[in-house]
């Protein structure tokens, strides 16, 4: 880690990499701006996995005073990690066969068809226990009728994965067993609130005359107005959505396995760990003497003994890790491998066979409707995971280790 503190910046900016050669020059900017922010508490935090987002880094951590800043969470509010380990031996199930080919690629195909991927939703509403509350408590929401709308278009949502950088993985961990992960957030709800909360947040900050400078996209809102309160409320609302979401087709993506297992196997097996947890939010904390607002945005909680996930890209290796509270970091970590290519350059810099080749060589069966936009996730796309880890050792400690043998992309 390092730390800049200079004449440009009000606060100082603590970057968990080795030395500015290590980060791109669009991303420190970003930086320098949340750092000259009047309402920053102590320090920005970066962590290894930062890149250049919208407004704030991707893999930032500021703590504010009094306000909260729509774009430092993000358009994808909630988005995060889901893990579920069993008992079952890779090994036990890799060379079994079916009609279908392969049984893992039996399941890949099932869980093609039994979860939404991309801009595709479910054709019948969905169970929601998240959006049933929303509807009982619409006190709380109906000042926003231009968001109303999106509660009924979540019950169409809930239990899909969306695009992008989202995935459903079947994965061997070091041991041997099998383990699921998937990573998504809020799908269209969370972009609409974002979007949506940054316009009103940018009209009353010129009304203000904010010093915030609206170039900077990070206009922000005092958590006591009612805009802010309302963005608050709509936010956890999002948060509540994503969690369930993640559940939903964790339960899916388990009946499928259970099904072919049933079906060509005659063997008994046991969930183990389960995990379900954001990295795209902001919650209310206490750190250095202050109630503060922690803004995650692509950074993982790991508070100490906290268990979390940190994925990697496809085709690469993935991990579960505990917290160790570092509150230099305000108790948080990386959320990822970060990119190294932006999607337009993936896709400039690697070939579609280039991709399929790679992955097949591993032994990864991959999953998908239309590959023509696969390169935006290649694992030579992003950062180098085991790099990454190495430069957060004072954050979390890996606990366990997983490599990716099916995966299913939006």
């Amino acid at each position: 880690m390092f730390v800049i503190a200079n004449e440009k910046t009000k606060v100082p900016i603590k970057i968990w990499l080795p030395d500015e050669t290590h980060i791109e020059e669009s991303c420190l900017e970003q930086a320098y701006n949340l750092a000259n922010l009047p309402f920053i508490h102590k320090w920005v935090a970066l962590m290894p996995d930062t890149h250049k987002g919208m407004g704030m880094p991707i893999g930032g951590v500021i703590a504010t005073e009094g306000v909260i800043i729509p774009n430092a969470v993000g358009v994808d509010i909630g988005c995060g990690m889901a893990f579920t380990g069993t008992d079952i031996k890779v090994d036990e199930i890799r060379e079994v066969m079916t009609g279908n080919g392969s049984l893992l690629q039996g399941i890949i195909g099932d869980i093609m068809r039994s979860i939404p991927v991309g801009f595709n939703r479910h054709k019948h509403e969905q169970s929601c226990f998240a959006l049933d509350a929303a509807l009982e408590n619409m006190d709380k929401y109906e000042a926003n009728p231009e968001l109303v709308g999106q509660i009924e278009a979540g019950y169409f949502q809930a239990g899909s994965l969306g695009g992008g950088n989202h995935f459903i993985e079947l994965q061997e961990d070091d041991d041997g067993f099998l383990g699921i992960m998937l990573h998504s957030g809020s799908r269209n709800f969370g972009k609409q609130i974002c979007d949506c909360f940054h316009n009103k947040a940018r009209e009353l900050n010129q009304k203000w005359r904010s010093e915030v400078p609206d170039h900077w996209r990070l206009a922000f809102l005092p958590v006591d107005t009612e805009e802010g309160k309302q963005y608050i409320n709509w936010m956890n609302l999002a948060l509540d959505f994503a969690a369930e979401n993640r559940t939903k087709m964790m339960y899916a993506v388990r009946a499928v396995i259970e099904k072919w297992l049933g079906k060509h196997t005659d063997i008994v097996f046991n969930y183990t760990e389960e995990i379900n947890c954001h990295h795209n939010y902001a919650a209310i904390e206490h750190h250095y003497g202050k109630n503060v607002w922690v803004h995650r945005k692509g950074a993982t909680r790991a508070r100490e003994g906290e268990i979390a996930v940190i994925p990697g890209a496809m085709g690469s290796y993935s991990y579960v890790v505990e917290g160790l509270g570092n509150e230099m970091s305000f108790n948080s970590s990386s959320h990822g491998a970060g990119r190294r290519y932006s999607r337009k350059g993936a896709m400039e810099a690697f070939s579609v066979e280039e991709v399929i080749v790679d992955l097949h060589k591993q032994g990864v069966i991959l999953g998908k409707h239309s590959k023509k936009d696969v390169p935006e996730e290649s694992r030579f796309a992003y950062k180098d995971i085991d790099e990454v880890m190495g430069n957060q050792t004072d954050l979390v400690k890996p606990v366990k280790r997983l490599k990716t043998i099916g995966v299913v992309k939006g």
